[in-house]
């Protein structure tokens, strides 16, 4: 499974909000998943969004055909816009389904892992902070992600952002020395979404 993630600042945010219904369309093109996402709790004006499709054959076809007819809806309400692809590695939690309708937050971490440590941080994924995620009341499900370059997406879906939080405040920071997490990341960057119901494709 191929996981698309767009970020970008939003200008108009009636314009982008009433341009991202018209992304409905997606649901006939061959290989596509599921799609949704929501504003930064963090920077009001800035939009997550996730796309997932069952191959990056499937992406590109869509990309070269229908892409751009319904883009157009939403020229000229956002600037800054980045897009990154990451191929599936694993699910966070067993029996990911790109499905948000039950999620009220996505949570996102963005890693840049030091090329010698790429082993070490995928293992680690797998056997200390998967478990812990899938142990923690309100996680819903997740999926982590890899892009050429050393480049990781951990995304996972929460059903409030209280349970987050409470995940966040008592866990991570321990979680991470048991992981070394430090000593695997070159960069780290991150959000939380809150997800926008009327956005899921």
């Amino acid at each position: 499974m191929l996981v698309k993630w767009i970020r970008c600042t939003v200008m108009d945010r009636r314009g982008f909000e009433r341009g991202q219904r018209k992304w409905a369309g997606l649901l006939g093109e061959p290989g596509f998943r599921g799609q949704g996402g929501g504003w930064s709790r963090e920077r009001p004006h800035v939009a997550h969004l996730f796309g997932f499709w069952e191959s990056r054959a499937f992406y590109d076809s869509f990309m070269a055909r229908s892409h751009d007819r319904l883009a157009a809806a939403q020229a000229g309400t956002y600037k800054d816009i980045q897009v990154r692809l990451f191929e599936h590695r694993f699910d966070v939690k067993v029996g990911f389904r790109p499905q948000f309708s039950d999620a009220d937050v996505v949570r996102i971490a963005h890693c840049r892992i030091r090329r010698d440590r790429v082993e070490h941080f995928t293992l680690m994924q797998e056997k200390v902070w998967n478990p812990a995620m899938a142990g923690s009341p309100g996680m819903l499900r997740g999926v982590f992600g890899e892009a050429p370059g050393e480049e990781f997406l951990v995304l996972s879906m929460w059903n409030s952002e209280a349970e987050h939080g409470k995940y966040r405040t008592e866990r991570v920071e321990r979680l991470a020395l048991r992981a070394q997490t430090e000593a695997d990341v070159a960069a780290i960057g991150g959000d939380i979404v809150a997800v926008e119901p009327s956005w899921t494709v």
